[in-house]
């Protein structure tokens, strides 16, 4: 979950705030319980207790759902959220004014991929698992997840940049993960990226997540499978390119060819890679976080040519 500093965080601030609180997130880490067992759990009665899964469920930390038990139906409360980070203003909270395109997952333009692979719509799998000619399938546009062992898939990114504008700022976020025979969440992959043919740098993913269901993902989705990955921010800047703050190259925004009206997207796992674990890409539908692969470029406008308007 991703926070700011803005009033729209608070509801996230004020769960926490509470020693009961951080409590019922500490057992929920170990496993869903329903208002009973935490109550007993935490000393108080389960109208307290209610107060305080209402508080948390408000906040999206945590989800619940009603399930029959042994007196009934009873409430079982889940954790909905595997880490929270919190982004304080930096250089781009001045850069009020970006352009933004959003690319399905299944809008590549080329691949060359090896099992394990596949992809589905929010509907249904295309195709076959493990079988990379479905990758060229005329509803693989319309697919919301698609994972493959080794290999890359390629996008191409229209630029709607002005003449009158100077980039300042690449954005990229997307939800990913590794790719493991059914899910392993100590199953690292090293997932490199590229834009227009320049080496971004690389993200070791930590594993492939099946713990729990995605908050999006479909039912029918089979349950022994990935269920959800992080969300990722990549931002390529004046000083160097950063993953979720961390600086993986020196490679600034004026090495990548920022002016080109279409850019060329890559996301690969390389034969030469510490750690081979494939990757899988979450789109809307799919996952925690309901987006696909979204782009912002951050610029600021010319002065001479903004004053004479």
């Amino acid at each position: 979950m991703i926070l700011d500093i803005s009033t729209k965080s608070l509801p996230v601030y004020e769960a926490l705030a509470s020693h009961v609180r951080l409590s019922i997130i500490k057992h929920l880490t170990i496993q869903p319980m329903n208002i009973r067992e935490l109550a007993n759990a935490n000393g108080l009665s389960s109208a307290i207790m209610t107060m305080h899964i209402k508080k948390l469920e408000k906040s999206g930390i945590i989800r619940t759902e009603m399930i029959p038990g042994k007196a009934g139906i009873q409430k079982l409360c889940i954790l909905n959220v595997d880490r929270l980070e919190v982004n304080f203003p930096t250089y781009e909270a001045t850069l009020t004014e970006y352009h933004q395109t959003e690319l399905s997952v299944g809008h590549y333009t080329d691949f060359l991929v090896e099992p394990t692979c596949g992809l589905a719509t929010i509907e249904n799998i295309v195709g076959e698992f493990d079988e990379p000619r479905y990758l060229l399938a005329p509803e693989r546009v319309n697919a919301k997840i698609i994972w493959f062992s080794k290999g890359y898939l390629e996008y191409k990114v229209p630029n709607f940049l002005l003449s009158s504008q100077t980039p300042q700022e690449l954005d990229i976020s997307l939800e990913i993960s590794s790719e493991a025979p059914f899910t392993n969440e100590n199953w690292p992959s090293d997932i490199t990226f590229y834009l227009n043919h320049v080496k971004l740098g690389s993200w070791t993913s930590p594993g492939d997540f099946g713990d729990r269901l995605g908050k999006y993902t479909p039912e029918w989705w089979p349950k022994v499978v990935n269920q959800y990955g992080l969300l990722k921010f990549i931002r390529v800047t004046t000083n160097g390119t950063f993953i979720d703050g961390n600086r993986i190259s020196d490679i600034t925004i004026n090495e990548i060819n920022i002016r080109d009206k279409l850019w060329t997207f890559r996301i690969a796992v390389q034969d030469d890679a510490d750690h081979i674990g494939g990757v899988t890409i979450f789109g809307t539908g799919f996952g925690n976080y309901n987006q696909d692969i979204v782009f912002r470029l951050f610029y600021t406008k010319d002065a001479k040519i903004s004053d004479s308007h």
